[in-house]
């Protein structure tokens, strides 16, 4: 099995490709839906993150996390910002590792991991065979991002501004997906990216490799334990 990275900007449509993934069979893990689980009331990085920065920025009633509080807090300050990442990272990365092993034994050739800060964080970068980038003209990230999350076009601009500009992305990628059209252009380009990796044989040669070093592991135990027992024996 081989890891496909899906990545993109705030708002430029990664969640439609997404969507033409799974509908398709494909299995996706998704980071930011992972970064909420693990701060959900209870979890370790809920009560790291209730000790670093206080109560204030959880909802009174039922504990959770107000995450429109805490973006507040860490958007400009860059100290605060690297503090929650040395909370949350870890455990998002560990829960990752975790759901690609279970599509690993599921039988799947390859998973798409939805990682909006692929190139920020670049801890992934090893381990993954293909990069898919999700752009889309400015305007229009503006636009979707003042319709859902109530911005106003000043402070849109400001998100957009802070990540890394999605033409760079693009260029460290191995497939685009041009996200300003109509959503039957998204899905097309989405789907030939699909067909291109449902005909790659990369998940065979991991496969390969690993059941190769399992063998070799297994024959090397077998072999010292009969090496022990010829060795006790002749003693």
């Amino acid at each position: 099995m081989f890891l496909v990275a899906l990545t993109g900007g705030i708002a430029s449509g990664k969640s439609t490709v997404t969507k033409i993934f799974r509908d398709n069979g494909v299995p996706v893990i998704d980071a930011d839906a992972i970064a909420r689980q693990v701060v959900e009331p209870g979890r370790p990085a809920w009560h790291k993150i209730k000790a670093t920065f206080g109560e204030e920025i959880f909802h009174a009633e039922s504990g959770e996390l107000n995450r429109e509080a805490l973006g507040r807090i860490i958007f400009d300050d860059v100290e605060k910002r690297r503090l929650l990442n040395e909370i949350t990272h870890p455990e998002i990365h560990r829960t990752i590792y975790r759901e690609v092993i279970k599509c690993f034994f599921l039988g799947h050739s390859f998973v798409v991991l939805d990682l909006p800060l692929l190139f920020e964080i670049r801890v992934m970068l090893n381990y993954i065979h293909k990069i898919i980038t999700v752009t889309c003209e400015e305007d229009i990230q503006v636009t979707r991002l003042m319709d859902r999350s109530q911005y106003t076009e000043a402070e849109a601009k400001k998100r957009i501004k802070a990540q890394m500009p999605l033409e760079l992305k693009c260029e460290q990628s191995h497939f685009v997906i041009e996200n300003s059209g109509t959503l039957r252009d998204t899905e097309e380009q989405t789907l030939k990216i699909l067909a291109i990796l449902q005909d790659s044989n990369q998940h065979w040669k991991i496969r390969g490799v690993i059941f190769a070093t399992a063998a070799l592991l297994v024959s090397s135990i077998a072999w010292l334990l009969n090496y022990k027992y010829k060795w006790f024996s002749s003693n």
